[in-house]
């Protein structure tokens, strides 16, 4: 399995956003809207892999009983991690993962979001970049 989980990071809102807070994604059914539901909802409760196939499963109407097959098949192949989350690039969120690799949302314009950044024992990486 290929795990997309960071530890004691920090993913910064993408450098090319517009974003100058953190807002709330419209559609609760994009997957913006999902990401957001479950970070939020419960803080440090799941990592990225967690996120990325509850996310799978529910899109997908997959069943309990197939969920250890089907999450298996699914981290077959590599997985894009939540640098590329609409959260970071449009939405204006940084991601905090903690020493267990769970993960909290921080909007920019935060002053959590502003510590978290300069903290020396986190990791600090960009969300990806939506142009080039």
């Amino acid at each position: 399995m290929k795990s997309t989980n960071y530890y004691n990071t920090f993913i910064t809102v993408s450098p090319d956003s517009d974003a100058t807070e953190g807002t709330v994604p419209e559609k609760e059914t994009t997957i913006a809207g999902l990401q957001y539901s479950l970070i939020n909802r419960s803080p440090y409760k799941f990592n990225s892999d967690d996120i990325l196939f509850k996310i799978h499963a529910e899109r997908n109407n997959l069943k309990n009983e197939d969920i250890n097959l089907n999450k298996e098949l699914f981290f077959s192949n590599p997985k894009a991690c939540l640098r590329t989350s609409p959260l970071v690039k449009k939405f204006g969120w940084g991601l905090h993962y903690d020493e267990n690799g769970m993960i909290a949302i921080y909007g920019v314009e935060t002053e959590k979001y502003k510590k978290m950044t300069c903290r020396k024992d986190l990791k600090i990486i960009p969300g990806m970049r939506s142009r080039k």
